[in-house]
């Protein structure tokens, strides 16, 4: 979107509410990731259901000499397909004919592979390739302790693994394991022993199954929390980070060496006494992991944060209509899906707009 009106515009002067983007922070943040990985075994793949932005995917792409993306939805991994990104990981399970279907014409345009934990899934996916004459990637998803989508580690795993590499139209490449009931573990000791001890059980699979004959290339896994840890552990071969691009206070507080870039411009819109109202409510910003913060007002609070449209700001004597702020929200991952673009900035200034290229709003 070079060519915006906004662009040459100071943040300050923005329509709220607008997502923004600080850009030398975001960089500084994919160096960051960049430079850890450079020269170990494990590879980054990013998660593009941070920030489902293509233009900052592409950006990951080129500093970190990622191995390929991550998403979360199919919709997701159609986008990516069709702006050229050449492997894509589907960490889910796809279920529907629909679905399996558009599958298919990914599969027929670029590298794919997605997560599987049961063989009907698996056999549905089969099915379809074979007909379409395609070959889809699968990852077994092995579950290590977070209790949502997985087949439990060791034999469990291998009975499934035995009858995926049969299938034809697919190829086994790996396991899948999430360590996202840890992640957000305050003390780092604690957080490091867990997420080994949870990690080891996708690694000990992974020996059970090359025992038995079964090549398994691939672990993918890990966190912009844990990638100091799962990126070290022997075995593990991607690591899925995602927020560590745009970040939030959530996890800026567990991995501080990666900046906030993503923050939400609101405006005064009401005042009284020593309360403020500013122009953003759940409608903009992700807030399900704790009240947003306002930056550079770390002594303000939030009495609550449940409106559409408004947020009540206490502690603010000072602020009057119309001024702005920048509120950052507790998950970057949802407060980008409720935005249409984001406005990048460089020292206040908008240099560039780039669209969020998969939304789900809630309007």
């Amino acid at each position: 979107m070079g060519n915006h009106s906004a662009i040459g515009k100071s943040i300050h002067d923005l329509d709220t509410p607008a997502l923004i983007l600080d850009l030398d922070v975001c960089l500084r943040n994919l160096k960051t990731m960049s430079d850890f990985f450079s020269e170990r075994q494990p590879q980054i793949r990013p998660h593009f259901k941070n920030h489902k932005c293509t233009q900052l995917a592409r950006l990951q792409m080129e500093s970190e000499s990622a191995v390929g993306m991550t998403c979360a939805q199919i919709d997701e991994a159609e986008v990516l397909a069709r702006a050229g990104f050449p492997d894509i990981l589907i960490a889910n399970q796809v279920v529907g004919a629909g679905k399996i279907d558009r599958l298919m014409r990914i599969a027929d345009q670029t590298k794919l592979a997605l997560a599987v934990d049961d063989v009907s899934q698996a056999k549905n996916i089969s099915d379809a390739a074979a007909v379409a004459g395609v070959t889809v990637g699968l990852l077994l998803e092995v579950d290590i302790g977070m209790g949502r989508c997985g087949v439990q580690p060791g034999d469990s795993a291998l009975q499934i693994a035995q009858e995926l590499v049969r299938l034809p139209g697919t190829e086994l490449r790996g396991i899948q394991a999430y360590e996202g009931h840890l992640v957000a573990i305050d003390d780092l000791k604690q957080r490091d022993e867990k997420v080994r001890a949870s990690m080891q059980q996708a690694v000990d699979t992974r020996e059970l199954l090359e025992q038995r004959g079964i090549s398994v290339p691939t672990i993918s896994g890990g966190s912009s929390s844990t990638y100091k840890i799962t990126g070290t552990m022997k075995g593990i071969t991607e690591i899925q980070a995602g927020s560590y691009a745009t970040m939030d206070w959530l996890y800026h507080q567990l991995v501080p060496e990666f900046g906030i870039a993503l923050s939400v411009m609101a405006t005064v819109v009401s005042r009284r006494e020593n309360v403020a109202v500013v122009d953003v409510g759940i409608k903009r910003l992700g807030s399900e992991f704790g009240l947003p913060r306002i930056k550079n007002w770390p002594d303000v609070t939030l009495p609550f944060f449940a409106a559409e449209e408004h947020c009540v700001v206490e502690g603010v004597s000072s602020w009057k209509i119309g001024d702005t702020m920048q509120v950052q929200g507790s998950h970057g991952c949802t407060t980008c899906n409720l935005h249409p673009e984001m406005f990048v900035y460089q020292q206040d200034k908008v240099v560039d707009v780039w669209q969020i290229d998969v939304r789900r709003s809630t309007e």
